[in-house]
């Protein structure tokens, strides 16, 4: 688990262009601390991911992890609906919606 919110904090900054010292320096952490927690050479601690992600303009949740696959195809159909079942289209979402009358 934490493996992958690390990944995905590394994929953030790199998308952001955003250096490993420029990140620590915005969160106020060690060029060192971002580069081992990268790597995977640091079990980093919570707050240390959270000022990344802050930076990042990311949170961070805590999602039971039986619901996590559905959370991730909520996510993956634009938020439409959670647990529709496959073959069924979703009712429009909400940013549907407001993309309509925009």
């Amino acid at each position: 688990m934490t493996n992958d919110l690390i990944h995905s904090l590394t994929m953030a900054r790199k998308a952001s262009q955003l250096t490993q010292a420029e990140l620590a320096e915005r969160a106020g952490l060690s060029r060192m601390t971002v580069q081992r927690t990268e790597g995977g050479d640091l079990d980093p601690r919570y707050s240390t991911l959270t000022e990344m992600a802050r930076v990042l303009g990311m949170d961070i949740i805590a999602v039971p992890s039986t619901l996590r696959p559905s959370l991730q195809a909520f996510i993956q159909s634009g938020g439409k609906f959670l647990g529709q079942p496959q073959g069924v289209d979703a009712p429009p979402s909400v940013i549907d919606s407001l993309r309509k009358e925009g």
